[in-house]
């Protein structure tokens, strides 16, 4: 009889295991699907920000250019400016 309650134990004990190595499996498919996810987002978010960035880039060079245009507007206007006062002076 006690042969009997013991396979029985065994048995049911195998049976939890299973059960236990089954919710491992899918808890480890659902944390997979997870990080897959994640990266996905990851790599969405990287590019867009690579797009953003390149996107400054281009506007920071442009307004540069814009800037350097204007000084030197601004440095020839004040050296006809200093022209044109050094010709008063000297009329």
């Amino acid at each position: 009889m006690n042969e009997f309650y013991e396979t029985d134990y065994w048995q049911k004990r195998a049976r939890e295991l299973e059960e236990k190595v089954e919710q491992l499996r899918l808890s480890r498919r659902v944390l997979m699907n997870l990080i897959e996810k994640l990266e996905k987002e990851k790599a969405n978010l990287t590019s867009r920000l690579e797009k953003e960035n390149k996107k400054l880039h281009c506007a920071n060079y442009r307004y540069a250019r814009w800037l350097l245009r204007k000084n030197s507007q601004i440095v020839e206007l004040e050296m006809k400016l200093r022209g044109n006062i050094k010709q008063d002076s000297a009329n």
